[in-house]
């Protein structure tokens, strides 16, 4: 049963109350303002400044594209989704995962568009949809080389508890370009991001809970976090979660949480009838 934070402020982001479109090849809903979206009210939240839940039809998908000074990852719920750099035509294969990656289940793929990178990313199977979440994070810094990062995380290890995805680059905004190179995170196994932001994801069984330890103990600022709790739509319904002061989230909401801290222990319960898949976003 989850536990109370005296301290904690928590609002939810209903899912029928985002943005959404629904352009035939591609199924989206927005948490904040996006393309034709706009809500003044959500904007960003923390370093967190987009958070699309896509589902892409087979044989479909984003043409090639530029992205500048955001930091960019996209974690694949179910299906695949092919990433190919601008330099290669639809078709062709690499072995080089920046050039040419097909993500699958389990599978995030971050992208530092920093001065500028381009990529096209399709949904190549003939008759299966593609589902993932398309989170955009503001960096430290503008003007950052450009560059891929991938990390797999089984669905076993998410269900042993909350996984850290991603947590922010060791050596900062003073890193030099060896130190950026090098690309070594604050939590080991995970993905370096340009922010003060950590990422998590646990699957929950039904009448259990996981705990998400604010900051993953990777974080500059210590106090008054923003974190973002996600509850993806991947049970047909039939997943929810109850937070610490017994807000219940449905597929597809997601919950604002303020006035918390390093350190604090979140704890979510899964109450629906199926597992909860939950992704954490947390940052300053």
């Amino acid at each position: 049963m989850s536990q109370t934070l005296q301290h904690a402020k928590i609002v939810a982001r209903r899912s029928n109350e985002r943005g959404h479109a629904d352009h035939g090849w591609l199924n989206t809903y927005h948490t904040f303002s996006f393309a034709n979206y706009y809500d003044p009210q959500f904007q960003s939240f923390g370093s967190l400044r987009v958070l699309n839940e896509d589902r892409v039809a087979p044989n479909s998908g984003f043409p090639s594209h530029t992205h500048r000074n955001a930091e960019i990852f996209s974690y694949i719920i179910s299906g695949e989704l092919t990433h190919r750099d601008s330099m290669m035509d639809k078709g062709t294969s690499d072995t080089n995962k920046d050039h040419y990656y097909r993500i699958k289940r389990g599978d995030v793929q971050f992208t530092t568009g920093g001065s500028g990178i381009s990529h096209s990313e399709h949904n190549e199977h003939d008759s299966e949809p593609v589902h993932f979440l398309q989170i955009w994070a503001l960096p430290w810094k503008s003007g950052l080389t450009p560059r891929y990062h991938d990390l797999t995380v089984s669905d076993d290890k998410k269900r042993a508890g909350f996984v850290p995805i991603i947590s922010p680059l060791k050596a900062g905004k003073i890193a030099t370009v060896e130190e950026e190179q090098a690309a070594i995170p604050e939590v080991q196994g995970t993905i370096p991001v340009h922010a003060d932001l950590v990422m998590g994801a646990s699957i929950i069984s039904n009448g259990t809970s996981a705990t998400w330890m604010v900051g993953a103990g990777a974080v500059t600022s210590k106090s008054n976090r923003n974190v973002y709790v996600h509850l993806p739509m991947s049970s047909s319904g039939k997943s929810k979660v109850r937070l610490p002061d017994g807000t219940i989230l449905g597929e597809g909401d997601g919950a604002f949480l303020t006035k918390v801290n390093e350190g604090d222990a979140l704890a979510i319960e899964s109450v629906g009838i199926a597992e909860a898949e939950v992704v954490v976003l947390d940052s300053a």
